[in-house]
């Protein structure tokens, strides 16, 4: 049996993610993006209006990858904890060079609408944090801490070490009640 073929817009998709992680999402062009997926600019913009839509468009995937990562994770069978899982998830995604934000600006600027899947996600991941969290201290702590890594990783002012942020990640598993987050919170007195 021959595997299903990726519809055109799953094809832009995947040629946009490919050209923004080789020359950085600010400089997506929508011609090499046209020409990577082997469709007519017509063909994208049908798909994708603006570029702004077709960026819209990385970060819904983006979010439904992790999303799908986060439940894997923590319905594994090692006794994680959702809080603890989205923690290490997102850390380990904090280790990862991003590329400038600038990008995001200028989305923002063509669509203010562009921020809106992040919003929802970012609402629902908390509300399901919560429901499945019993201290809800513990909770905004650990989210406002990850956030905030997140944050400084993406606008590229991480004023942290690594031995400060493996300290932070740490702490904060241990607040999340994480098993075998003793061992790791003793890298550091």
């Amino acid at each position: 049996m021959r595997a299903p073929r990726p519809n055109s817009r799953e094809k832009i998709l995947a040629a946009a993610a490919d050209v923004a992680r080789e020359s950085g999402p600010g400089s997506l062009s929508l011609d090499a993006v046209a020409s990577r997926a082997g469709v007519s600019k017509g063909g994208l913009l049908y798909n994708f209006p603006t570029k702004a839509k077709l960026m819209q468009g990385l970060v819904e995937g983006y979010l439904r990858d992790f999303e799908q990562a986060l439940e894997a994770a923590s319905s594994g069978d090692d006794g994680e904890n959702p809080l603890a899982a989205y923690i290490r998830l997102s850390a380990s995604e904090c280790e990862e060079k991003q590329p400038s934000a600038s990008w995001i600006f200028s989305a923002i600027a063509e669509d203010p609408d562009f921020m809106t899947p992040i919003k929802t996600f970012k609402r629902q991941l908390f509300e399901r944090l919560k429901g499945e969290t019993s201290d809800l201290k513990s909770l905004l702590i650990c989210y406002l801490a990850i956030e905030g890594l997140r944050s400084m990783n993406l606008f590229d002012f991480d004023v942290l070490s690594k031995d400060e942020r493996e300290f932070l990640v740490a702490s904060l598993l241990e607040i999340a009640g994480s098993p075998g987050a003793e061992q790791v919170s003793g890298t550091r007195s």
